[in-house]
C-alpha cells in the first residue's frame, strides 16, 4: 500500500521483498478470506486499537476505513459487510485482494525485487539520500525509505523483527515485542483431560482478572476449547491483557471466567430449565440440560459442581438448577501462558511511537525515513482493525515519502 500510494504521486518506487512472493501474511488473514477493514466509524476503530490507537487519529482521518473500501472497489474488488462490521471480499478469497494489489503495483510501475534481504540502511548527508545494503552484496539508494516489514509474529511469512534492527541504526527506541491476538494456554484439569476439547461457544463473555482479582478486560465473542486451552476471537482479544499483566506484575496464572450463555440472564435460564424439567419429568437431569448447552459442557458443569446429573428431572431441586446456571454463567479457568510470539497473529511493542510523527509516519530521528504497520508499537484487536492500521499507515507513509522525495530533488 505504501508503494502504491507513493507511485500514485509520481515517485519512482522500488519495493524490496525478502521472500519470493508478496502477500504471504495477507493470504492467511481472516481465515484465508482477508478481513480487509471494518465498516464502523473511526472512533470505533480507534477503540479497537488498544495498542496506542489514539496515535493513529490523524492517519485515519487522512485515509480512513471508508477510503480503504473505496480503494478496493475502484480496483474492482467488491466487499461485503459481515457481523460486527467486518468487511470481506465477496469472493471470500484473500487472493482476490492480493491480486488487486499486485495489479495496481504493476499499473503504477512499481519495481519489485524478490529475495531481497536488507542487511543495513544508512543515510548519506553529502548526497541527501539513503543507501540500502543487501545481504550477499549490492546496494539500492533512495531519497526516502519506508520500513513496512511487520513485527515478529508468524515468522514463516517473513516477519522476523528485521525492522527493529534498521530503526536502531537511527537511534530509535524499541518497545520490547510481545504476543497479542494469540491463543491462551491453561493447565486446569478440564483442559489437561481434554474434557471440553472441540467445544465451541457462540458469543461467550470472557472476564480476565489480575493477580489481585481486579478486572483487566471483558471481551465478547466466539470461543473454542482446545487441547492446550482456549482459542477463538474472544480468547485472542483477551491475550494481550494477560501478557501485559505478566510484564508488569510477574508471571502467574490469571483467573478467567466465561459466561457461556450471555444471551440469557440467569433468571431466564433457570426458568427455561425448570420448564424443561416439568415437561420431561421422567428424563434424567443430564439429558434435560443438554437442551440448553453443549453436551460436553453440560457434563463438565454437572460433574465439577457435584450436581445430580443422573437423577430424574422431577426429583431435581430448585437449588440444583440454580447451581447449574451459576456454574454455566461463570466457568472458572486460569490462564497460565500463551502460545507465544511465533504463534501470535499480531506483535505488540515495536518502534516507540513518540519518535514517529503521527501526521506523516516520518521518523523524528531521521528525515526521509518512514514507518508503516506492525513494525511500530501499535496493535489492534482482530476484526479487520490490524489490516486497517496496515493499509492506512502504509498509504500515509507512502504519500509523505513521495512528497519528501520530491522536495529532496528540488533541494539537493
Amino acid at each position: 500500500m505504501a508503494a502504491i500510494s507513493a507511485a500514485r504521486l509520481g515517485a519512482q518506487v522500488t519495493l524490496l521483498e525478502k521472500g519470493n512472493r508478496l502477500g504471504r501474511k495477507l493470504l492467511i488473514s481472516g481465515g484465508g478470506r482477508c478481513n480487509v477493514t471494518n465498516a464502523r466509524g473511526i472512533d470505533h476503530i480507534i477503540e479497537n486499537i488498544p495498542g496506542n490507537g489514539k496515535f493513529l487519529h490523524s492517519v485515519l482521518h487522512q485515509w480512513s476505513n471508508q477510503d480503504i473500501i473505496q480503494f478496493f472497489r475502484d480496483l474492482g474488488v467488491e466487499l461485503k459487510e459481515e457481523d460486527r462490521g467486518r468487511m470481506f471480499p465477496v469472493t471470500n478469497r484473500a487472493s482476490t485482494v492480493l491480486d488487486a494489489l499486485l495489479q495496481e503495483l504493476h499499473t503504477q510501475g512499481v519495481r519489485i525485487v524478490f529475495e531481497a534481504s536488507v542487511q543495513a540502511i544508512s543515510y548519506r548527508s553529502q548526497t541527501c539520500d539513503f543507501e540500502i545494503f543487501m545481504q550477499g552484496g549490492g546496494t539500492f539508494t533512495g531519497d526516502s525509505v519506508v520500513i513496512a516489514v511487520g513485527g515478529c509474529s508468524v515468522p514463516e511469512t517473513g516477519s522476523t523483527g528485521d525492522g527493529y534492527h534498521f530503526a536502531r541504526t537511527f537511534s530509535h527506541t524499541i518497545v520490547e515485542p510481545y504476543p497479542t491476538s494469540v491463543a491462551l494456554v491453561m493447565h486446569d484439569p478440564v483442559i489437561q483431560n481434554k474434557t471440553l476439547q472441540g467445544v465451541s461457544l457462540r458469543q461467550a463473555v470472557l472476564r480476565l482478572y489480575d493477580r489481585k482479582k481486579r478486572l483487566l478486560t471483558t471481551e465478547e465473542g466466539d470461543v473454542l476449547f482446545t487441547h492446550f486451552g482456549l482459542s477463538g476471537p474472544a480468547a485472542l482479544r483477551v491475550s494481550q491483557y494477560a501478557v501485559r499483566s505478566w510484564m508488569k506484575d510477574g508471571k502467574e496464572p490469571l483467573l478467567l471466567t466465561i459466561d457461556a450463555d450471555p444471551t440469557n440472564t440467569a433468571m431466564e435460564l433457570k426458568e427455561k430449565i425448570f420448564a424443561l424439567c416439568e415437561m420431561m419429568p421422567k428424563r434424567v437431569f443430564r439429558t434435560v440440560v443438554k437442551e440448553v448447552t453443549a453436551v460436553s459442557l453440560s457434563n463438565f458443569i454437572l460433574e465439577s459442581c457435584n450436581l445430580p446429573g443422573d437423577r430424574l428431572a422431577a426429583q431435581v431441586s430448585k437449588r440444583d438448577i440454580e447451581q447449574f446456571v451459576r456454574c454455566l454463567k461463570e466457568i472458572e479457568l486460569h490462564v497460565a501462558d500463551t502460545l507465544g510470539l511465533s504463534r501470535a497473529t499480531v506483535t505488540g511493542g515495536g518502534i516507540a511511537i513518540k519518535e514517529i510523527d503521527p501526521r506523516t509516519m516520518e521518523s523524528r530521528k531521521q528525515r526521509g525515513l518512514f514507518f508503516a504497520g506492525e513494525v511500530m508499537d501499535v496493535h489492534a484487536h482482530t476484526g479487520g482493525y490490524n489490516i486497517t492500521v496496515a493499509f492506512s499507515t502504509g498509504y500515509v507513509a507512502g504519500k509523505h515519502a513521495a512528497l519528501h522525495s520530491a522536495l529532496m530533488r528540488e533541494q539537493c
